[in-house]
């Protein structure tokens, strides 16, 4: 049961790092947040860092649950699973991805007056 929920943590850690990933490209902020949101160079390097760390952990995750070439190859599939599921994201409903960064929700009124 524990390798399930770490399995699963690895899951979420890599969706949530793959999302940071893009969401530190600006044509992906703009989708997510609108383009009344700045994006500040501190936000783009604290996004790339936190999608680094996320998917280190994620693999660190794997690495806990099986042996190192089992772990590397459900990681790669989960990185696999993780980007499709980003990108269709991305392609549909840019502003799920959002609750990436709680910290920048701007209301739809704040976001006409910048």
């Amino acid at each position: 049961m524990l390798d399930a929920l770490l399995l699963l943590a690895a899951l979420a850690a890599n969706g949530a790092g793959l999302g940071w990933l893009a969401l530190a490209m600006e044509v992906h902020w703009a989708q997510a947040l609108g383009e009344g949101v700045p994006q500040t160079r501190r936000t783009v390097a604290l996004l790339r860092v936190a999608g680094a760390a996320a998917l280190a952990g994620s693999l660190a995750l794997c690495l806990s649950v099986d042996h190192g070439s089992m772990a590397s190859l459900v990681w790669v599939m989960a990185l696999a699973g993780a980007a499709l599921s980003i990108a269709f994201t991305l392609a549909w409903r840019p502003q799920v991805l959002g609750v990436l960064v709680p910290w920048m929700r701007v209301s739809r009124e704040q976001a006409a007056k910048i």
